[in-house]
């Protein structure tokens, strides 16, 4: 199970992902599109190309740890070039295969 806290920082490569990448991978292409937040504690979110995976990618403090996760059925609604950064709602949204026309908030801080 993935716990976010309400204060997680998301963040979605904006490319299709090859899906063999493991921990070196992934961290190189972190490292090339969101320099020095590797080790932040920021979730980083990748899909492959035909969106029925997903991997997400942080550092728990003392080590890295990979979510994974595959549909048998569907794909995962996003399109590529959309915000880098995410919500927490969105990424659950995400995760549950929610297609938000529009999101919005009851009130902002």
């Amino acid at each position: 199970m993935l716990m976010l806290s309400g204060k997680a920082r998301l963040f979605l490569y904006q490319s299709p992902m090859n899906m063999r990448k493991s921990f070196e991978g992934l961290s190189a292409a972190i490292e090339e599109l969101f320099p020095g937040e590797l080790l932040s504690g920021a979730f980083f979110i990748f899909l492959n190309r035909r969106k029925d995976h997903i991997k997400v990618l942080f550092w728990d403090g003392d080590g890295f740890v990979i979510y994974f996760k595959r549909l048998e059925k569907g794909t995962y609604r996003w399109q590529w070039g959309e915000t880098k950064q995410l919500d927490r709602r969105a990424f659950l949204m995400l995760l549950e295969g929610v297609t938000p026309k529009r999101l919005q908030k009851r009130f902002s801080l």
